[in-house]
């Protein structure tokens, strides 16, 4: 797909279709006038029958006669403008696309970048719409060999639209910028995606390897001989259940000054959950091959940052392993002593991302971290307080937890911070060992996160659970059904921010 960036009058725009972004009410402006009238009343018309209002990703399409430049034109919602961010604008991009591609167009040109958002910059507005349309465009559809003719056809060409050409350079900026996210985005996805067959751990690491050398940047790999050496125990009693041996990924880049202390991002890479001995129900254990994608927005997000240049210093360590029951499995009741020392009583093996992140928070130590965030589908109890609409942060440095809540807000990756008292560490308090590896109901997102903070008390750190947002179900405005690819952008954005202090 070529996105290009261009100084034109929209209505002069000679191309299969024309959208513009229209505010809920702002329906009389002087483009839409002009329109109106090029269009005999048509869309006069269509407003007094309530065909369209402008609500946020409303759309409305009209062909257009022989004294028209564009063939087609398209108005799509933003919503009321006193509300209007950039996640509207990307709510609407994403519409615009999912209507244009049911009608197989694939060369459009939109005016969305100059929608006048307060607070946002053109090259902010620019990066939010292309981020939509690339991510709308995004399908995993290598193992279709059959009916292909029913796939949406992938755009071509799409025209951004300035006023000036002063202006043209910054949008252009942020058409770049959302290319680079939108690679890490898509390997993300595509990594979720893969089916449990295919995706091993050793597979992950193959990925490591290639985005490592494809965007210059250091790669590490233990196998399971190492990580028996130093005692990597948590990583290795989830693994034993699987044939398939464990792998300890780790990714550095060094943009930053040489002096400076890395961020060190933690992804929990579980390459396909069945529970272990605690087995899960069978309905829907088809999607826990996407338990590894807190690993997956690691490796999307080291391959953006280092795509993007930021002068950051940033180290991905991702713990893969994969958990089934077999004879060799590890049972509830066993007792683990993790790269820590620390030992732990398991009782339930379905609680597993957390021994395989102690070991990983416990190895991030060795970079002597500025900051620590790890990433993980950790707990249904998550889906159960948040939904699918927000993933939860909890951590023991406030202000690292607002910088990520705001990151999460302008990238449209929100966060909503859950509590992490000393109280609930009572929960997970064993009889027999150090600490168990589950607290019970009461409280599970929670008490998950105080289980991480006995591995974490050293450093800064921020736990994002992503259980409820790493995977769509039914598809939305430029996220897809499957694997979504949150963090990425939510940790670039962070990131940027960092970078320019």
């Amino acid at each position: 797909m070529d996105i290009k960036v261009k100084k034109a009058n929209p209505l002069q725009q000679k191309v299969p279709c024309l959208v513009l972004g229209v505010f809920e009410g702002k329906l009389k402006t002087s483009l839409l006038k002009e329109l109106d009238l090029a269009l005999a009343g048509a869309l006069g018309r269509a407003v007094r029958d309530g065909e369209f209002s402008g609500k946020v990703r409303e759309t409305l399409l009209f062909h257009t006669g022989k004294g028209f430049s564009a063939e087609r034109v398209m108005l799509v919602g933003l919503g009321k403008e006193k509300n209007a961010g950039l996640e509207y604008l990307r709510q609407a991009a994403g519409a615009m696309v999912g209507a244009l591609q049911a009608r197989r167009l694939t060369v459009f040109a939109t005016d969305l970048v100059q929608c006048p958002l307060k607070g946002t910059s053109l090259a902010a507005r620019a990066q939010a719409v292309s981020e939509a349309v690339i991510l709308a465009s995004y399908r995993f559809d290598r193992f279709r060999t059959e009916n292909t003719e029913d796939l949406s056809p992938a755009l071509k060409e799409v025209r951004l639209l300035v006023e000036k050409p002063s202006l043209v350079a910054e949008a252009e900026q942020g058409v770049q910028d959302a290319h680079c996210i939108c690679r890490g985005v898509v390997l993300a996805r595509n990594l979720v995606n893969e089916p449990g067959n295919v995706k091993s751990p050793e597979f992950l690491a193959e990925q490591a390897r290639t985005l490592a050398k494809e965007v210059g940047i250091e790669v590490t790999v233990l196998e399971k001989k190492a990580l028996v050496k130093e005692g990597f125990g948590g990583m290795i009693g989830v693994a034993q259940g699987s044939e398939r041996d464990p792998r300890l990924i780790v990714l550095e880049y060094k943009g930053g000054n040489g002096e400076a202390r890395p961020i060190v991002l933690v992804g929990k890479g579980v390459v396909f959950d069945a529970g272990g001995i605690s087995l899960k129900p069978a309905e829907k254990m088809d999607e826990m091959k996407m338990d590894m994608a807190g690993g997956a927005a690691v490796m999307g997000t080291l391959l953006a940052v280092a795509a993007m240049k930021l002068p950051v210093n940033l180290v991905g360590i991702v713990p893969a392993v994969e958990n089934l029951p077999s004879g060799t499995a590890m049972r509830p009741g066993d007792i683990l002593t993790s790269l820590s020392g620390r030992t732990i009583e398991v009782l339930n093996t379905d609680a597993e991302g957390r021994l395989i992140l102690a070991d990983a928070l416990t190895y991030a130590k060795r970079f002597d971290p500025r900051v620590v965030i790890d990433l993980a589908t950790l707990t249904g109890a998550c889906i159960i307080a948040l939904g699918h609409h927000a993933s939860a942060v909890l951590g023991n440095h406030d202000g690292l937890i607002r910088q990520l809540i705001k990151a999460g807000e302008q990238s449209g990756e929100r966060l909503w911070q859950l509590p992490l008292w000393d109280e609930y560490g009572a929960q997970i308090k064993s009889d027999v060992a150090d600490v168990k590896n589950t607290g019970g109901r009461p409280a599970g997102t929670i008490t998950a996160a105080a289980f991480l903070q006995k591995f974490a008390a050293e450093f800064t750190w921020a736990h994002l659970d992503i259980a409820g947002t790493a995977w769509e179900e039914k598809g939305r405005p430029y996220i897809s059904k499957g694997g979504t690819g949150v963090g990425v952008r939510l940790l670039v954005q962070y990131l940027r921010k960092i970078a320019e202090v």
